[in-house]
């Protein structure tokens, strides 16, 4: 495999065709299901996958089977399969469902107005994670245009992931015989610790999500005469969450949400650490004189990975500041985000959470604790001497510097369902979103130059992984 071939192929295509495919998509606003309830009829998932598969299908890849599977009431999903020895069966994952679109952007800005600056096209979607299915088949024909071999290929390009993969299950479960057993996995919806080189994640946490409500009235009076008899909802909602989390530390205080660090995960976050230095901090877009929650970046970069964290990210029952009159509410609502690391059972987490949240309420008041969803963490299992040569020898090719490994903060809860159904198999978690890339928040970009080397490291490992076998 001629690198520098394999490059120039990967640049025009990612340059004449990918990023005009990109701006289409990012234009779609295809709300992942939690976010768009109505999905079916607003037909924009269904437009963005027309869209994917259809650029997938015009690439002319000899023998590449492919198919937009539906199961009724069910986010679609993208099967494609380009065949090669069984032995050597790659499964490469992305997803094209969306975050809403989140105030802050920049005023020239927006989620769904695709614009390109120098090396970044920023919009909703493209980095998270619309760039995967173009990727993995950009990989695949960089390689047949030089006749180099590859084992069997089987992408996956889900539609509900944003919501927790909620509909995936049910797909793995009807096209398991077309699946079969892959060696290899590839995911592309993950993190890259800078844009200089090839990343993988190592570790991604879970999550438990969920809406605390706090009711205290049947309506809203006025807070003169309320104030000082009726409790405040907010103020009970307040004491309920310092019952999971030290306030003044962030700590989350219910054991079950916790593991024991390994040893070697921690030697990994000190090596983070020294490759990534002050930027574990500063890639945050803190305001002047905020600091981080401590000092040591070790201590901080395992709070990011293996360490539970607890998140309001929304609330309910709050008019907005410039038209709240004088009442107290007569009801809060919280939306709660918990990462818990890897190795906790977030099915018991989440019964352990409404039962501290639920049991004896402040004053009697009306409480609630429902599950939005909830999704494992996982931890990689041990590299391959092949495929650590490979990641570094393919970021060496692309980038100039060797491989590095990171755990992630966020959750991909398709990883660890497949970590149970191939525990053989050996994973490549991987991704393009990188410094300030903002996944999820305004000002989301796609970085150009990573997402063309991430293209091209692919094509390298695949073609590594059929060498391996073959051999």
């Amino acid at each position: 495999m001629d690198h520098e071939t394999v490059r120039t192929f990967i640049d025009s295509a990612w340059e004449t065709s990918i990023l005009p495919a990109l701006e289409e998509y990012i234009a779609i606003p295809a709300l992942s299901p939690d976010f768009d309830r109505e999905w079916a009829a607003h037909g924009h998932i269904d437009r963005a996958m027309d869209l994917i598969a259809g650029w997938c299908g015009d690439q002319g890849i000899e023998g590449l089977v492919m198919e937009v599977v539906r199961i009724p009431g069910r986010t679609p999903l993208l099967y494609m399969e380009l065949p090669g020895p069984p032995q050597a069966t790659t499964l490469l994952y992305g997803h094209m469902d969306k975050q809403p679109e989140m105030t802050g952007w920049r005023e020239d800005l927006g989620p769904w107005k695709p614009v390109r600056e120098g090396d970044r096209l920023y919009g909703r979607g493209g980095a998270d994670d619309g760039y995967a299915a173009f990727a993995a088949v950009t990989a695949l024909r960089a390689l047949r245009e030089q006749g180099v071999a590859h084992g069997r290929c089987v992408i996956l390009i889900e539609a509900s992931e944003e919501s927790g993969s909620v509909d995936l299950p049910a797909y793995i479960e009807l096209l398991a015989e077309r699946i079969g057993t892959p060696g290899l996995v590839v995911c592309l919806d993950s993190g890259a610790g800078t844009y200089d080189r090839f990343w993988t994640t190592n570790s991604l946490r879970g999550v438990v999500a969920g809406v605390l409500t706090v009711e205290v009235l049947t309506e809203g009076v006025h807070s003169g005469s309320a104030s000082g008899i009726v409790p405040s909802s907010f103020r009970i909602a307040r004491t309920l969450l310092s019952r999971l989390e030290n306030e003044e530390t962030g700590e989350v205080l219910l054991r079950e949400l916790h593991v024991e660090i390994p040893p070697d995960r921690r030697r990994e976050a000190e090596a983070t650490v020294r490759a990534l230095g002050e930027a574990v901090v500063h890639d945050f877009p803190f305001l002047e004189g905020t600091r981080a929650m401590g000092e040591d970046l070790t201590e901080l970069t395992l709070n990011q990975t293996w360490r539970p964290t607890l998140s309001v990210v929304g609330a309910g029952g709050f008019p907005p500041v410039e038209t709240a009159g004088n009442v107290l509410r007569p009801f809060t609502k919280l939306k709660l985000s918990i990462r818990t690391p890897p190795g906790v059972d977030t099915a018991s987490a989440t019964r352990r959470v409404k039962q501290v949240l639920e049991e004896n309420p402040p004053y009697g008041a009306r409480v609630g604790f429902e599950s939005e969803q909830s999704g494992d963490g996982w931890a990689a299992p041990a590299t391959a001497p092949w495929l650590q040569a490979s990641l570094d020898r393919a970021s060496r090719d692309a980038f100039g510097q060797p491989s590095a490994a990171m755990g992630e903060g966020g959750s991909i809860p398709f990883m660890s369902m497949l970590g149970r159904r191939f525990p053989a198999a050996q994973f490549v978690i991987t991704g393009i979103l990188g410094p300030q890339s903002n996944a999820h928040g305004p000002n989301e970009f796609l970085h150009i130059p990573m997402a063309k080397g991430v293209t091209a490291c692919t094509a390298r490992v695949l073609a590594d992984f059929h060498g391996t076998m073959a051999g």
